[in-house]
């Protein structure tokens, strides 16, 4: 029973920080505030985390490995299929999962890491935003028929990236003429995206680098 209790509390620890160190950032949070959110007692940090940065090492832990299901479903989706389709499936997934995951955290602690960096970004961008980021560049490298490391593949991935960062970082969604992002207008968005992203690629494409 006691066991069972521990991991209970655990788990509370746990949901409640990622809420509040993706609201107020890490410094800002301080053990108390978890603690009184989670029901638990002080001592409940340390005793299951070895403390406030241990408990923010494994909410980063939980959100890698959410952010790398999304990579690996991506791959799947596009795996043995021509580079449109590859772009498709990373659009068109990870707007999916960003519409229909319950934790929202993420986003948001993923924006305080990238405004200000703790010891977790390295892990982030080595085990996370790398990898994805390559998936994207070798799809548009293959699109354009050139190397990966052409000019022109950069800059037709910071403009894919930068459309699903309006819709996921979108302070005015359900606000000034933007709807919320439901599942339904995630898979409409994705589309259009993708048809968008192409024929950008395309027409980049038919311009010499």
């Amino acid at each position: 029973m006691k066991r069972d209790a521990d991991r209970e509390t655990r788990e509370r620890l746990l949901d409640e920080a990622a809420h509040l160190f993706a609201e107020r950032g890490f410094d800002s949070v301080t053990v108390r505030d978890i603690c009184a959110r989670a029901h638990a007692n002080v001592a409940a940090v340390n005793y299951h985390f070895g403390g406030k940065t241990g408990l923010y090492e494994a909410v980063m832990r939980w959100a890698i490995r959410t952010m790398q299901e999304t990579t690996e479903e991506i791959r799947r989706a596009g795996e043995g299929q021509p580079p449109e389709a590859q772009l498709d499936a990373f659009i068109r997934v990870f707007l999916t999962r960003v519409a229909t995951t319950p934790n929202t955290w993420i986003h948001q602690l993923m924006l305080r890491e990238v405004s200000n960096p703790t010891p977790s970004f390295d892990l982030i961008l080595n085990e996370v935003l790398k990898p994805r980021m390559m998936y994207v560049r070798t799809a548009i490298a293959a699109l354009i028929g050139c190397q990966l490391d052409d000019p022109r593949v950069a800059n037709c991935v910071m403009s894919v990236h930068a459309q699903l960062m309006a819709l996921v970082n979108n302070p005015l969604a359900g606000r000034v003429e933007s709807e919320p992002l439901t599942g339904e207008r995630a898979a409409a968005l994705a589309r259009h995206i993708t048809r968008f992203s192409i024929a950008g690629v395309r027409a980049v494409a038919s311009v010499s680098s």
